[in-house]
């Protein structure tokens, strides 16, 4: 029984995980309180789940402020240019819906593949942000390049994103699950994919090496022949 409640035990790991992303998820939605800082707080949510998926992670609420002020131009700037594209087609949606006009299938048709293949590229905007430095017009080149690429897990991350609205909408006793993990649960799972694409792009680990150094003692002088760090 002792065991089952050790530190190292699977289910403590778990439960562990568990509190980590609750505490996440309600930091996430503190800070999107002003709306303009949302960008900010999904960079730094990305931020340490990352580092959770990689078991790097260190203190979750230092980890994720660090992110947030780090990141905070960039990421705001880039929140406020999809907020523009949610509104045109908030718009466009009202217009579609209550403006009485018999709009053509095929504009329809294309307004929604348009506004899906911007959400697949802005679920690569945030992470990229938190992992890389780049200019904005880079990050958003990037995230819409990895899209494409991995078309199969862009997909999948999308329908994760996608599940807390859909459970919501058929089950308002949800809501209480959604406040607690419907934000950082899904980025924990995207995680999981995009890491490994994220580790193609990284530089490999300098390799130190100490089987190759040498030390001329009759002339006092050293020599190394391997890498130092």
């Amino acid at each position: 029984m002792g065991k089952f409640f050790d530190l190292d035990s699977p289910i403590m790991r778990i439960l562990n995980r568990v509190a980590d992303l609750l505490i996440l998820n309600i930091l996430v939605i503190i800070c999107c309180i002003p709306i303009i800082t949302a960008g900010a707080a999904f960079t730094a949510m990305h931020y340490v789940i990352l580092k959770m998926i990689r078991g790097e992670e260190g203190y979750l609420i230092r980890g994720f402020f660090k992110s947030f002020a780090r990141n905070f131009k960039q990421a705001v700037l880039i929140w406020l240019l999809m907020l523009l594209v949610i509104a045109v087609y908030v718009g466009d949606s009202l217009i579609f819906n209550y403006s009485g006009v018999v709009f053509p299938k095929p504009l329809v048709i294309a307004v929604v593949a348009v506004g899906v293949i911007i959400f697949m590229i802005a679920i690569y905007v945030f992470p990229l942000l938190a992992r890389f430095d780049n200019t904005i017009r880079n990050t958003i080149r990037n995230a819409a390049l990895l899209a494409f690429a991995n078309l199969p897990k862009t997909l999948l991350m999308a329908l994760f994103y996608a599940l807390p609205f859909v459970i919501g909408y058929f089950s308002t006793y949800s809501y209480i699950f959604i406040f607690m993990f419907g934000i950082s649960l899904p980025a924990y799972g995207a995680a999981w994919l995009y890491s490994s694409i994220f580790k193609k792009f990284e530089p490999e680990p300098e390799q130190v090496s100490d089987m190759n150094f040498s030390l001329n003692v009759e002339w006092g002088e050293e020599e190394s022949n391997g890498k130092s760090e």
